[in-house]
């Protein structure tokens, strides 16, 4: 009988993870690093649920038996190439049959296997205790400002073997603003959001501040997990300030893509009544000229500017300016050294 472990994240950097749930379980989340090795299809995990349903437990097993028996060989050949020598750990939903079954398989072909006890279920609900409790190895920085100042840029920036940081809209794949959107795809689930975002927490270093930008609730559609919005909102904050003519010519770079000018319309519409008629209208006119200039211009001073940080209650611990991305991050280093 294979030993039953419980989650805990070292597992991720020393184990290999097999999950064998159905690939539409696997794709709505998982955790970071595991393998795919499902026992069952999707249609297959159906068929045996009504069955279990409709007729019985032990009428369901004997119909997963029938479906999966000639793939046993496959599957344990695969598990164990998979594994490239690390040690094997085995999960479903919630530490049931399914994984008992695989690693079972494997062990009596020869190689140890532990089944992970609770399953994908024991691990989402740490990614959730996490995020609720907020007890990060280090205090959190985070950078606020007007839109094109260039604070994912700065933060991107920075040597991540100096310091640590978290680049919230990479994670969410969107930019946070009315057409953050433009060449990205938020194509995944809420919790595979938060399981990325969790990874990315849990690998940074230890001893050093995280920065990270300063975002709304919700990036896009997805919304940032537990207490996070409330413990950013608590923490250092700093006020990051570029001129104008520099947020222009930031917010042209990203922009300056002619396979965006469909989505910028589309964007362009979604934000058309917050715009109001006149400034629409000169805004549809820029994209269709493919003036990006003026495009960032009018979005600067006739939208973002009104709409973003209208009401800020709240007095920075610094004022950094990002004219020079370099000169900023040594007066962040000179700060972080001071406020520490």
């Amino acid at each position: 009988m294979p030993e039953k472990i419980s989650f805990t994240p070292h597992l991720i950097d020393t184990h290999c993870l097999i999950d064998v749930r159905t690939p539409l379980e696997f794709e709505e989340d998982h955790i970071p690093g595991a393998y795919n090795v499902p026992l069952l299809s999707n249609e297959e995990r159906a068929e045996v649920g009504t069955i279990h349903k409709q007729v019985g437990p032990a009428e369901a097993r004997i119909k997963g038996l029938e479906l999966t028996c000639s793939r046993f060989h496959d599957m344990v050949g695969q598990v164990i190439s998979l594994s490239a020598g690390k040690p094997i750990v085995v999960y479903c939903w919630r530490g049931g049959l399914r994984s008992l079954s695989v690693a079972t398989l494997v062990e009596m072909c020869g190689t140890p296997a532990q089944q992970l006890a609770g399953g994908y279920k024991n691990f989402r609900a740490h990614v959730i205790d996490y995020f609720e409790r907020c007890d990060f190895i280090s205090p959190l920085i985070v950078m606020h400002g007007m839109t094109g100042t260039g604070k994912t840029e700065f933060i991107n920036g920075l040597d991540t073997l100096s310091w640590a940081t978290i680049d919230l809209e990479g994670v969410a794949c969107h930019r946070g603003s009315a057409f953050g959107a433009l060449g990205l795809e938020q194509d995944f689930t809420q919790k595979h959001f938060e399981t990325t975002l969790w990874n990315a927490f849990r690998q940074l270093p230890a001893g050093r501040p995280i920065i990270l930008e300063g975002e709304s609730q919700r990036i896009g559609k997805y919304s940032l997990p537990g207490n996070l919005y409330q413990k950013m909102a608590e923490s250092c904050k700093i006020w990051c300030h570029a001129s104008i003519e520099t947020r222009i010519r930031r917010l042209s770079v990203e922009y300056a893509r002619p396979e965006y000018k469909e989505e910028m319309r589309e964007a362009l519409e979604r934000i058309k009544k917050k715009l109001g008629g006149t400034r629409y209208a000169e805004l549809k006119n820029s994209i269709e000229e493919w003036d990006v200039n003026a495009v960032a211009r009018g979005l600067i001073e006739g939208y973002y500017d009104k709409m973003y940080y209208k009401h800020r209650p709240w007095i920075p611990d610094l004022e950094l300016e990002l004219e020079d991305l370099g000169t900023a991050k040594i007066e962040l280093e000179k700060f972080l050294a001071a406020w520490a």
